[in-house]
């Protein structure tokens, strides 16, 4: 099945290019901050951990977001073809099911917002309304993606009768628990995100929030047989 071949392609170029991406901005900040920005100090971090810098603050000074923009751009791009592909999926296994707009609505909607999301980033305005918008932009790209991937699992269980020959199974399961956790984490974090005493655990939470979605991509890859 081509569309099958095509998602296992794409999702694997989903988690490596953002996944390169925010990890060399990160290394990079870490070890030329003062090359960057003179008389600023930072500290070796290993953000996922300790959460001592967010990932905004990694990517969006310059040049930092000259590799983070056109990275997210072109996983943006990806992003809309994989949505895509999957309702093509989709609709080959069960034709008339009942979410399946829902699932490339929200996917492709998600791509979007990080396309709003990176372009907005690097521009700075002491405006608290510009920054409440870049809050709930970068919150709703989350939501979309975690409830079109909790969606279109829902599918794949549903159709694991007609789907079983073209799937690894065991992947399939980790993919569940990987979704499960993370919106279980992002229900319970929500409430906490008003407040800044919770900066630094906030910080750690995104940083494994981003890798969890990505590897979702991955797991996807490994999902799908090779034709």
């Amino acid at each position: 099945m081509p569309s099958i071949d095509k998602v296992r392609s794409i999702s694997v170029w989903i988690f490596i290019i953002p996944f390169f991406a925010v990890n060399t901005c990160l290394i990079i900040v870490t070890n030329f901050h003062q090359i960057l920005e003179p008389g600023v100090p930072i500290f070796p971090t290993f953000p996922y951990v300790d959460g001592e810098v967010s990932i905004s603050r990694t990517v969006r000074d310059f040049p930092l977001y000259l590799i983070f923009k056109p990275a997210m751009f072109i996983t943006s791009f990806l992003l809309i073809n994989y949505w895509l592909n999957t309702k093509v999926i989709i609709n080959h296994f069960d034709e008339n099911h009942l979410h399946s707009k829902k699932i490339v609505f929200f996917g492709i909607s998600s791509a979007v917002l990080l396309i709003v999301h990176s372009i907005f980033l690097g521009i700075k305005f002491d405006n608290d309304l510009y920054k409440l918008f870049r809050r709930i932009v970068m919150l709703s790209f989350i939501i979309f993606e975690l409830v079109a991937q909790a969606y279109f699992i829902n599918f794949l269980y549903k159709s694991k009768n007609k789907i079983l020959p073209y799937i690894n199974e065991l992947f399939l399961k980790i993919k569940r628990v990987l979704i499960t956790t993370l919106i279980s984490i992002s229900i319970i974090v929500l409430p906490f995100l008003p407040f800044d005493n919770f900066k630094f655990l906030k910080h750690a939470i995104e940083w494994n929030v981003f890798l969890g979605v990505i590897i979702f991509y991955l797991l996807t890859y490994l999902m799908w047989k090779k034709n």
